[in-house]
């Protein structure tokens, strides 16, 4: 059995969700173990319930594909930032509420904004960087991403191409910050290192989006 860091279930769950969310957690840290000894291709959804000591039938009852078991935890969030839109409070900027999201994602050490240091997360992001067919479908889920929060700001607005081009450039500039967090883990950076830049290039970042490049760059 591939051995794999203990973690406690996030707060509230009942005992029956706890006990599916450890056995999904122990599944998809297998396969990640397994995919990242032998490549993602070479490894068989049998082999991944073998090594977690469970049947197959129960893989597929918990994740519909070999691909679901490295992504899951990343498509997960594709509704975050249109929830913070939606939800934002009266008055406030769209930008505002996806900059106070990405900040609190930020301070929380979250996986979902690249600023979590723990093995297995940087396993699986490196198996994601690595592996064509699931680079191509977090990108996917990038842009599902981005049009949730454009169909959002059309349903406020009622224009479908500046909704789109308002989301492009919110997401974009989320994705730019995550993919710099993301680079430096690969490097070896600890968590805790990165967090002050990610911080600063946040505030930065998202000042473009709010009040444009009319002033950037600057000789």
């Amino acid at each position: 059995m591939v051995e794999y860091e203990e973690s406690p279930a996030p707060a509230g769950l009942g005992l029956r969700e706890r006990k599916k969310w450890q056995t999904r957690r122990r599944l998809m840290a297998t396969a990640v173990e397994l995919f990242t000894e032998r490549g993602f291709d070479k490894v068989s959804v049998a082999e991944i319930a073998e090594a977690a000591e469970v049947s197959k039938m129960t893989v597929f009852n918990h994740f519909g594909s070999k691909e679901d078991l490295a992504l899951g935890p990343v498509e997960e969030h594709t509704e975050d930032v249109v929830r913070a839109v939606r939800e934002r409070a009266p008055g406030e900027s769209v930008t505002t509420a996806v900059r106070r999201h990405y900040l609190a994602a930020v301070e929380a050490r979250d996986a979902a904004v690249g600023l979590c240091d723990q093995p297995l997360v940087v396993k699986l992001l490196r198996l994601i960087m690595e592996t064509p067919v699931l680079l191509n479908r977090a990108h996917a889920a990038l842009v599902r991403s981005s049009d949730l929060v454009a169909e959002a700001l059309q349903e406020e607005t009622g224009d479908p191409v500046l909704a789109r081009v308002a989301a492009a450039q919110l997401m974009g500039t989320r994705a730019t910050l995550i993919s710099e967090n993301h680079r430096r883990l690969l490097l070896g950076e600890p968590a805790e290192r990165i967090v002050p830049d990610a911080v600063r290039l946040a505030g930065r970042g998202f000042d473009l989006v709010e009040f444009g490049l009319r002033d950037f760059p600057t000789s």
